[in-house]
């Protein structure tokens, strides 16, 4: 019988339709003949040497004369760094002045790589320019929120194939950020704990849904994933702000993050992919009751009719079995 589950970090339901489930090893995509592509290609804004091509740079980690890891401007920003935050209210109708930023980190100098095929060290590298870029944003009076994303693959929505990732930072509170503030809020007026770190105690005393783990981090699939191979990374240390993750976690976070990118890699033949890290608002400090994490989402799947009527997902394959068939899985 299919079971429905209930995320109690999200409060989202889920429907695992057990009786039309599918084996983990059905979702590996076939292995196509492909062209190469080359480590560097000439029309590529963000190859080195074609750095005119892109926007501003806004900052680097220097190797030599050239770099390691660069962040440019959005080429076609969703938001303007100039300007005042100014909100309109009309009636019903509300508008803001779309201040902001929105900048590209390119995360290797090679066009042709992977993240889950980078050394610890380069990962550990990205994720320090995602700390330096997310501190320097979050000291504008107009940001409220700062989002790192990454889209890999045509189907998670990227346009350029040399490997890089994003950050936004927006003048408002997202309503999915705000509505997971407030039931971390909720649940810890009920109980005095931290809804995260609840859940990341009895994942551990569980086991069952652990895909891979370092002093401190834990990658698991959550018992409501939203759809196949799902998985949220979750720092052992409580903690609110993204940046303020440490030098010693940043370590941790890069092989972790690695471990389980070469797993999707080599178990599901390089699916198409995102990945996000969610954190409290800009505004806000450290908090008892949220906890700032990671969360990797295969497009293996897509979103039909049911899921956008009714904002509930069905997934078809059961967390705990596609968590043991990634741990199997041995990233080179």
């Amino acid at each position: 019988m299919p079971e429905l589950r209930q995320n109690i970090i999200t409060r989202e339901w889920v429907i695992i339709a057990t009786e039309r489930a599918r084996r983990p090893d059905e979702f590996v995509r076939p292995k196509k003949t492909i062209t190469p592509v080359p480590a560097f290609d000439p029309g590529c804004p963000f190859c080195p040497g074609n750095e005119s091509m892109s926007s501003a740079e806004t900052y680097r980690i220097p190797e030599g004369e050239g770099w390691k890891v660069r962040v440019v401007g959005n080429k076609f920003p969703a938001l303007s760094r100039e300007g005042d935050r100014v909100r309109r209210i009309d009636g019903v109708y509300r508008s803001m002045s779309g201040v902001g930023f929105h900048e590209v980190v390119v995360e290797h100098r090679r066009h042709d790589l992977s993240p889950a095929l980078y050394s610890v060290e380069d990962l550990a590298k990205v994720i320090r320019v995602y700390r330096q870029r997310y501190m320097e944003m979050r000291k504008d009076p107009r940001v409220e929120a700062i989002i790192v994303f990454k889209n890999h693959g045509e189907s998670a929505g990227t346009s350029l194939a040399h490997p890089h990732s994003q950050i936004t930072a927006t003048p408002i509170v997202p309503t999915q950020v705000r509505h997971r503030m407030d039931e971390a809020i909720r649940f810890f007026d009920e109980t005095g704990e931290c809804v995260f770190c609840t859940t990341l105690r009895r994942e551990l005393a569980d086991g069952i849904r652990i895909v891979a783990s370092t002093d401190s981090f834990v990658a698991f699939i959550p018992f409501a994933a939203l759809s196949p191979f799902h998985l949220w990374i979750f720092p052992v240390r409580h903690c609110s702000s993204f940046d303020e993750i440490e030098e010693y976690e940043i370590t941790d976070l890069a092989a972790t993050l690695r471990t389980v990118l070469g797993k999707l890699y080599h178990g599901l033949n390089n699916p198409d992919y995102n990945f996000s890290i969610r954190s409290i608002p800009a505004r806000e400090g450290q908090r008892e009751f949220f906890h700032w994490y990671l969360t990797v989402i295969p497009r293996i799947v897509r979103t039909a009719g049911f899921e956008i009527g009714s904002g509930m997902y069905i997934n078809t394959t059961l967390p705990e079995e596609s968590a043991r068939f990634l741990r199997d899985v041995l990233p080179e």
